[in-house]
């Protein structure tokens, strides 16, 4: 049995056939492990299955085949265990602050008091700056704000894993990096295991323990997966003086702008070995972008 926290074994998606056309595996034989307390960011062009692979793993979703372990046991359905926050902030509008993550935590501890809910509701909104906003309702708030709230929602059930899709993708530039600093604060707090869809190179060199790089659909891999060899206490107003940030930046938009197309297609198994996705460190001096094997260049 693997050690690793989260476990993922050959999953492949194929969608119901429509007008009589068989669809082909939008993803397939994806194979990945997270450890507990790990970091770890997808990203790949869309339509390689990053949102389908992050349903299944919240159990929202359905693989055509493969499965997925979390702890030991099968992913099986939704469970409070993996706290989900999605692109849009899911708030229900009659709702306050308060009353949005309260209702999240008495799912999770029915018995408990309801001045002991709210007392640990507002340690995690204050967690997210908006301590100020309690009482408000959703409609009060900026995009921003209540982004706040599904984090602070997610994080107060105290998930063993969270899952984000593309969580900051609607907002500004500036709210974004206010949010990216702190998720990066409660995460290392917390030391929570996390799985993120982003499509910010940027966002995944500074959040992220490890990158999965994912080859375009159909058939879609894991093409390839990235250590981020910096130190982890990196913050958005220091981590371009890194030397290693540009090595990995630069490697990160060389596999998206070119090398992802290598391994597209059924035939993508020619070029690498999807069982073990080659972990390459880019930050490192010496350490080059895998090359492809040699029966690729002697078929080629």
């Amino acid at each position: 049995m693997s050690t690793h926290f989260l476990t993922v074994e050959r999953l492949k998606k194929v969608f119901p056939a429509t007008s009589g056309v068989a669809n082909l595996p939008v993803f397939d034989d994806i194979n990945f492990h997270i450890d507990k307390g790990e970091f770890v960011c997808i990203i790949g062009h869309s339509g390689c299955g990053k949102t389908t692979i992050l349903n299944v793993l919240a159990g929202l979703d359905e693989a055509s085949a493969g499965e997925a372990f979390m702890d030991g046991r099968e992913v099986r359905g939704p469970s409070l265990d993996r706290g989900v926050v999605f692109q849009s902030h899911a708030l229900m509008p009659w709702m306050s602050v308060l009353g949005n993550v309260a209702f999240a935590v008495k799912s999770r501890w029915p018995d408990w008091s309801k001045d002991k809910i709210a007392e640990h509701c507002t340690t995690y909104l204050e967690m997210v700056g908006l301590g100020h906003a309690i009482h408000k309702k959703p409609a009060e708030l900026s995009g921003g704000m209540k982004q706040r709230v599904g984090i602070a929602r997610a994080f107060a059930i105290q998930p063993k894993m969270l899952l984000l899709d593309e969580p900051f993708g609607a907002l500004d530039a500036l709210t974004r990096g206010t949010i990216q600093d702190e998720l990066l604060k409660i995460v290392q707090a917390t030391h929570q295991t996390v799985f993120m869809i982003t499509h910010d190179v940027d966002e995944a060199i500074l959040l992220a323990d490890k990158i999965l790089l994912m080859s375009n659909g159909p058939h879609a891999k894991i093409a390839e997966i990235v250590e981020i060899t910096m130190p982890r206490s990196r913050t958005r107003a220091e981590i371009h003086h890194d030397p290693q940030y540009y090595r990995i930046r630069n490697h990160l938009v060389d596999f998206l702008v070119n090398r992802s197309k290598t391994y597209a297609g059924a035939d993508a198994e020619m070029f690498h070995d999807a069982k073990n996705p080659p972990v390459v460190r880019p930050g490192l001096e010496g350490e080059l972008a895998p090359v492809l094997p040699l029966k690729q260049a002697v078929n080629h």
